[in-house]
């Protein structure tokens, strides 16, 4: 204590697992969007990237098709280029960790690369979009954070819903973002309150990224950070130090009690 008066407050932000779940009543064109935005844009080198998808098999089987043609068709280039929807990663350090894992899942039984994967460092860090099929929910793709243009998807059978929804929040001891999407209520109430502590920001049926600070106060609890939630009041109570005052306008002139008087 000899530097400070009294003891430092942190604030902290780590990493993140971000996931996205659907239920099997979820409308198939916003969970492959939600994919793309939330797995893609600024190349999944974004703390709230969507990293790990949990489609039902009855979802699967429309969804696979359309969401690897829209992955394989984004535009990927120079970013002075607005029509370039992907570009570099940042530094020669990610390029190699993300290709890593790219070329696991290639070597791997347990995994398949269905779309993307192709990297070229020849002129800057180029990875293409790529989704990794894994075989089961705890395949290293699904639980480590990557940082990258990379989502890993898992696909589960219909009636293993509250299952899966437990598999989601036990998977990662981050809790940044994540998303549910679904149409019936009573699956989304049952998805809220199994991932409470799964996410700081918890989005139902958007994408789990893209919290604008001051409209949308963002946090990550567990491994993520001390989840203060950026601009709102809980961040502004997170630095000062509350003081407790008592005023008695009526001291007390004996120590005794009346209770003491021995009647």
């Amino acid at each position: 204590m000899s530097t400070y008066d009294t003891y430092p407050r942190i604030v902290g932000e780590t990493g993140g697992k971000n996931f996205i779940v659907a239920h099997r009543s979820a409308d198939l064109s916003a969970v492959r969007t939600a994919i793309v935005r939330g797995a893609f844009e600024y190349q999944g080198q974004k703390c709230s990237a969507a990293s790990r998808a949990y489609i039902p098999a009855s979802l699967w089987k429309d969804l696979e098709r359309p969401l690897v043609e829209e992955t394989a068709s984004l535009a990927m280039g120079d970013p002075r280029d607005f029509t370039n929807f992907v570009n570099a990663v940042i530094d020669q350090k990610a390029f190699d960790k993300i290709k890593g894992y790219i070329d696991g899942a290639r070597a791997s039984t347990d995994a398949e690369v269905i779309v993307g994967g192709e990297c070229d460092d020849s002129d800057g860090w180029f990875i293409r979009p790529t989704i990794i099929l894994a075989k089961s929910p705890d395949y290293v793709s699904m639980c480590d954070e990557i940082f990258g243009p990379v989502i890993s998807i898992y696909v589960y059978d219909d009636a293993d819903w509250s299952e899966t929804l437990r598999v989601v929040d036990r998977t990662s001891p981050y809790a940044l973002t994540g998303a549910v999407f679904a149409r019936e209520r009573q699956a989304i109430r049952e998805a809220t309150a199994a991932l409470r502590q799964a996410a700081g920001n918890f989005y139902v049926n958007d994408k789990p990224t893209g919290a604008v600070v001051g409209q949308q106060p963002f946090g990550g609890a567990r491994a993520s950070g001390t989840n203060d939630k950026a601009g709102s009041m809980l961040n502004l109570l997170r630095w000062v130090s509350a003081r407790s005052i008592k005023e008695t306008f009526v001291p007390p002139t004996d120590y005794t009690y009346p209770f003491m008087d021995g009647k």
